[in-house]
């Protein structure tokens, strides 16, 4: 049997992973899970170019202050803080859902770092794969049924939107467009306000600067249509910040770690 990733390379919500075969799990089952408790105050969840659009319509779409930034939307304005979900695990409205959270448990990882090849994994901390008498079989005749194959499409999909999206970033990057983000909230009834840094984002006034050959090739290869998405979902920051005052959830650091 190959030998799991590491645990401190995990990515995150997973706890643990493990490569899905048909020798040990011949016989397991994946299920629905009652709630998403594993989203329990996560803030910050990464996103595919692919979903900009359904999601800046929910949630503020911003890039993590990293070196090799990746698009996160916020759920939260700040670490340990998800505004979206109750103490049960359920969302509070009807949103937008980040195709990283619905890939869970599942994924794809490198099992050696000799090879390319990736494998379909799982947490098996999940609840949602095991030895279940109810559920949909994972393997048939010991094949991986239509269910597991369901999966591993979903998996391939979502790696392949994860290239095209670390493409998008190459190319604002290249076009020296992002800068450090802030932004000043003030709430009613204090006299200072709540400073947010730690994040990226795209400069408008160099968006407007660039030459009309490079706006045009922006706008032919849809990054332009990407671009707006983000910066129309910033306004939504103000409405995450006035739910967790609602919430009780006012922060006393207000600076959005590096994710």
């Amino acid at each position: 049997m190959a030998t799991a990733p590491q645990a401190a390379n995990l990515p995150l919500l997973y706890k643990d992973l493990i490569p899905l075969n048909s020798n040990d799990h011949v016989t397991w089952k994946s299920r629905l899970l009652e709630n998403a408790k594993f989203l329990e105050g996560q803030h910050a969840i990464p996103l595919t170019i692919e979903e900009f659009v359904p999601a800046s319509r929910t949630y503020p779409i911003i890039f993590s202050a990293t070196d090799n930034p990746v698009p996160l939307v916020l759920m939260g304005m700040n670490e340990g803080v998800n505004t979206f979900m109750n103490e049960e695990g359920f969302f509070e409205r009807p949103v937008y859902v980040p195709a990283y959270v619905r890939r869970y448990p599942f994924l794809l990882a490198k099992l050696r770092p000799d090879t390319e090849e990736l494998s379909l994994c799982f947490d098996p901390t999940s609840g949602a794969v095991g030895e279940f008498e109810e559920g949909t079989p994972l393997f048939e005749d010991g094949k991986p049924s239509e269910n597991t194959q369901a999966i591993l499409k979903f998996c391939e999909e979502f790696e392949n939107a994860g290239s095209q999206t670390h493409a998008f970033v190459e190319e604002l990057q290249k076009l020296d467009l992002l800068i450090d983000g802030e932004v000043s909230i003030q709430q009613e009834g204090q006299e200072q306000p709540f400073i947010y840094r730690g994040f990226k984002m795209i400069d408008e006034a160099k968006l407007r600067e660039l030459r009309g050959d490079a706006v045009r090739k922006l706008n032919q290869n849809g990054i332009l249509a990407l671009i707006h998405a983000h910066l129309f979902s910033l306004q939504l920051m103000r409405e995450i910040f006035a739910v967790q005052v609602a919430q009780g959830k006012v922060p006393q650091v207000t600076e959005l770690p590096s994710t």
